[in-house]
């Protein structure tokens, strides 16, 4: 049986919560390899509503759930999101969660340097959560971290200490603040340590004795290929590598471990904060969609951008993360409207483009080339099989699969785990 790793194939929010926890039902281990706590996942079981930004999805179903190396992880954050699963009846112990000793910690100091930065910006905005995730990230990079492996050794954390606020008190000076406050940080450091600790170990260990045992291990992405810091539409990115390929690097297991890659895509297009988004709907139809989308960001709460189905973007997406199949979420969205689009190809100053440029003043000025279909009238909301959907609607994924060179392994048509069409079995491959 094989590994999936799921990813996102657009700008993110395109339903992987659901996908994942689908998936985690028949895993043996959830791995998280990327991001930090801005990545927001809503799962829905039964009558409960899980939100998750930091765990991975398989914890409210006890399945063994990994925060990975290439994760940054906020220990607050941490502490804070299992207490509120633990109120809804979550277990979480040693046995089902565990946290890689290797991991970079996300500190006060970088969301407060994240924050500046923004506010500072002006017209140079690109849309952060102001969680201090890129600055984490720009530390780790930097050697002067401090992992989760050192909150068993803080009593010798000075030499760490200087690396750091010898970088970061020069950042503060320049935006008018005071120096990091030391003995502060420390403290919140000692405080939070035990909390974090109980769950560190070398987790390529445990992964590599869960591989040997030939169970499924699910690879859990966060946001999306379009905003991976090399791939996306740069510098309006996340500042991690988002595509398949870092699930090995950010797990601890070859590269030969990812398995099918499930890219998981939303029937239209959506987007948080600034940047490019050549199918944007301003008008009502836009509004429509994000209103039927519920389309607000799970994390932070903002309105997302809606826009048509970008082929284009989707193609590019699954074609640098070796996309094996597609999981296509929120069809249901699309019920009613009399007529749909999909963007097939760029117009840029007359020529026409059949991928997305890499430079920005290139991105702002495509113009999106549509190919229109007829709408449905009938409903796929709760579909479970072809045939519950309506004839234009199957022409419509049809068409999104052939547009995207990429098959359909998956539909979904709710919120619901047990809502969704299974076209190709990812474990099975």
């Amino acid at each position: 049986m094989a590994n999936v790793t799921v990813i996102g194939a657009q700008w993110g929010d395109e339903g992987k919560g659901k996908i994942v926890d689908w998936l985690a039902s028949r895993a043996d281990a959830v791995v998280r390899f990327q991001g930090g706590h801005n990545a927001g996942h809503t799962l829905v079981v039964g009558n409960e509503v899980y939100k998750l930004s930091l765990l991975p999805s398989g914890i409210v179903r006890g399945t063994l759930s990994i925060i990975g190396n290439g994760v940054v992880l906020d220990p607050w954050a941490l502490k804070s999101e299992i207490a509120k699963l633990e109120g809804q009846g979550v277990a979480i112990d040693e046995e089902n969660f565990a946290i890689a000793d290797n991991c970079a910690l996300i500190l006060p100091i970088h969301g407060e340097l994240d924050v500046m930065r923004e506010n500072a910006a002006g017209a140079g905005k690109i849309g952060t959560t102001g969680r201090g995730i890129g600055p984490a990230y720009e530390d780790k990079v930097g050697r002067r971290a401090i992992r989760v492996c050192d909150l068993a050794h803080l009593d010798t954390l000075e030499p760490q200490l200087d690396r750091l606020c010898a970088h970061h008190d020069a950042l503060r000076a320049g935006f008018g603040q005071l120096p990091v406050d030391r003995a502060a940080l420390l403290d919140a450091l000692r405080e939070i340590a035990p909390s974090v600790l109980r769950f560190a170990q070398p987790v390529w260990k445990r992964l590599k004795k869960v591989r040997k045992a030939g169970a499924r291990i699910l690879f859990e992405g966060a946001q999306g290929v379009l905003l991976d810091v090399d791939h996306g539409t740069y510098p309006f990115v996340t500042s991690s590598n988002t595509v398949s390929g870092t699930a090995s690097a950010g797990s601890g297991l070859g590269p030969n471990a990812t398995g099918f890659v499930l890219g998981i895509v939303k029937a239209y297009t959506t987007r948080v904060g600034a940047g490019p988004f050549p199918t944007e709907l301003q008008d009502e139809t836009g509004e429509r969609l994000g209103q039927r989308g519920h389309e607000f960001g799970t994390v932070t709460g903002r309105k997302r951008r809606c826009g048509w189905f970008d082929a284009v973007l989707v193609r590019q997406a699954c074609a640098i993360s070796g996309v094996t199949g597609i999981a296509l979420t929120k069809v249901d969205v699309l019920d009613g409207f009399e007529t749909v689009r999909i963007c097939t190809g760029y117009r840029l100053r007359g020529k026409i483009l059949d991928y997305f440029p890499a430079h920005a003043a290139d991105q702002a000025d495509v113009e999106p080339i549509y190919e229109e279909m007829d709408g449905w009238a009938g409903t796929t909301a709760g579909a479970r099989s072809w045939a519950d959907l309506p004839a234009q609607a199957i022409k419509y994924i049809s068409r999104v699969q052939e547009l995207i060179e990429t098959p359909v392994a998956l539909v979904s048509t709710s919120p619901e785990r047990e809502d969704t069409i299974l076209v190709r079995d990812p474990f099975a491959d």
